[in-house]
């Protein structure tokens, strides 16, 4: 059997990412035809419980790495654990997805053990015994297909809700390894002192399905309730554009955009968003785009889907209120 195809499995709290078991399904297809072990690398403290998951989304092999050093996420200890963990077994490829860790620690990893590395990709295949990745260049302009046939092994990070999820299969075992972990104490050079978590009720921006964003269109940071009022009723993330975060509106967390996050949800609702490159870059992946401008004439039309001409403070309330009678 070939050397495997692994998925670094993030986790945040003792919860896993949903790109993971995207990342899963997607590896499984490609195991099942190279005849590799599908295998995934889970690392943390007190994760060990989460191993079973991993199985029923289709990997054969889950390593298992737990240390107080692993407890929260460092670039330094978890560059360290993973790289050597790819020395010792030598997969053919490793993917992770394109979260703020996992292009932070991808990077790293594959400077560290000498691997071909593609980003932010949105498409994975194999072709003549080669993984291809489909990935954007260009701010999102055009998309290219790559192939990394020298380095091994092969590292690509993979957008988050680009790829489909399997249905589990309830019952299905993985192999558990627990992998001991050699950290020295000048190995972890970040120290941790604290971490601010914003408590919300509403689904992280990177893994929604419907994402609601507002742009220099909204006029204030008061008017943003508009918006959390109809992501309420849709069960959606708010974003916003750069333009809203550097006039101090809301939060840089909730930029999307080429300087924010990449998203890719099933519903995309920009409002009063002109479509700047720099923001379609972070969100024309997306599977449907509706557009709500008052000016016609708005960049963010010539990739919606669907349009609205109008004045968003008066379209977006009819709107919330028409999904509320759907829905009742």
């Amino acid at each position: 059997m070939a050397k495997g195809i692994w998925v670094f499995a993030e986790q945040r709290e003792g919860k896993v990412k949903k790109v993971t078991y995207e990342l899963l399904s997607s590896g499984r297809k490609i195991a099942d035809q190279t005849g590799e072990e599908l295998c995934a690398v889970l690392l943390g403290k007190g994760v060990a419980g989460l191993a079973e998951g991993l199985g029923e989304y289709g990997a054969d092999k889950v390593y298992v790495a737990e240390s107080d050093q692993l407890a929260d996420y460092t670039t330094d200890g978890y560059t360290k654990v993973l790289a050597d963990l790819i020395k010792d077994h030598q997969p053919s490829a490793v993917l992770l997805g394109c979260t703020i860790t996992g292009r932070d620690l991808a990077a790293r990893v594959a400077q560290r053990v000498g691997a071909g590395l593609m980003t932010d990709c949105t498409a994975l295949e194999l072709a003549d015994g080669q993984l291809n990745f489909t990935r954007p260049i260009y701010a999102g302009k055009a998309f290219v297909k790559a192939a990394s046939p020298e380095a091994r092994p092969v590292m690509a990070t993979v957008r988050p809700n680009v790829l489909s999820v399997d249905a589990p299969q309830a019952g299905r075992k993985a192999e558990v390894v627990n992998v001991p972990v050699n950290l020295a104490a000048g190995d972890i050079r970040q120290i941790i002192k604290d971490v601010v978590r914003q408590i919300s009720t509403r689904p992280e921006l990177t893994e929604a399905d419907v994402i609601v964003s507002g742009g220099r269109g909204m006029k204030g940071p008061e008017n943003f309730k508009v918006l959390e009022e109809l992501a309420d009723v849709l069960g959606a993330a708010v974003g916003a554009s750069r333009a809203a975060v550097d006039a101090g509106w809301i939060a840089q967390s909730f930029q999307v955009g080429q300087t924010g996050k990449t998203v890719s949800p099933v519903l995309y609702i920009a409002c009063g968003i002109s479509g700047a490159i720099q923001h379609l870059a972070g969100m024309g992946s997306s599977k449907c785009i509706v557009a709500i401008n008052k000016d016609p004439e708005a960049n963010i039309f010539k990739v919606a889907d669907y349009g609205i001409v109008g004045d968003l403070f008066e379209v977006v309330p009819i709107f919330a209120e028409e999904c509320k009678k759907l829905q009742a």
